[in-house]
């Protein structure tokens, strides 16, 4: 092969990467815009749901315990280094099993760690923080939902847990905690540029027939239908 055929095939294969970022980003940013509507089932919106971001991963925020779900007997407090039982809510996200553990913030990530994470070569994990009390702010955004919805949205996030031969989350021995009352569970599924910890929380957004994005990796795409 000559040096000016290689260097054209080169030169195509960067092309093509190129234009596939590209494309990636201008449908990140377009795609969200399409809004899936919200279903009114006609019962009463009664259970509060937060929507809350870190500025990295999204998660949804629910009531510890219910008559429909006791998220305290599935996630135990005493997996939390606090090991406090006097918790309101919890906060459940999926995501990439490296980015949770080694990437708190932005300023945390490594190259190795986006490219296993963007191309389904590494583990995904839940995180899970106990909240004593939920802000609304531009970070955290509440919605009602009924006892149905809420019944969807809870067995649409218990679904992506690992569970073990007798049931129960298999939790993820780590120090890497963010902080007092969190903790990391292993999941099901792989992450991707395609499939994000938004992208999770948009789809259980879905699952619990409340507005969303058609699709979005971002957690902009998210809030931007709850301004």
């Amino acid at each position: 092969m000559s040096v000016k055929k290689m260097l054209f095939l080169i030169l195509k294969a960067l092309g093509i990467i190129v234009g596939i970022v590209i494309l990636y980003i201008a449908l990140g940013y377009l795609l969200p815009f399409i809004e899936v509507s919200a279903k009114d089932d006609g019962q009463k919106k009664e259970i509060p749901v937060y929507i809350y971001t870190n500025g990295v991963h999204t998660d949804i925020v629910m009531p510890v315990k219910n008559d429909l779900q006791d998220w305290g007997a599935k996630i135990p407090f005493t997996n939390t280094k606090s090991r406090q039982t006097d918790y309101n809510f919890v906060g459940i996200g999926w995501g990439d099993k490296g980015f949770y553990l080694d990437t708190p913030t932005w300023a945390d990530l490594k190259f190795s760690t986006a490219f296993k994470a963007a191309f389904w070569l590494s583990e995904s994990a839940m995180h899970c923080t106990y909240y004593k009390e939920m802000k609304v702010g531009n970070d955290c955004k509440m919605i009602m939902i009924s006892r149905n919805q809420y019944k969807k949205l809870a067995e649409f996030v218990e679904n992506k847990f690992d569970k073990d031969e007798n049931g129960n989350f298999v939790l993820i021995p780590t120090d890497a905690v963010y902080g007092n009352n969190d903790a990391f569970y292993d999941a099901k599924g792989k992450y991707s540029f395609l499939n994000t910890c938004n992208t999770w929380s948009n789809n259980a957004l879905k699952a619990a027939e409340q507005k969303a994005a058609l699709w979005t990796p971002s957690d902009y795409g998210i809030f931007l239908h709850y301004k």
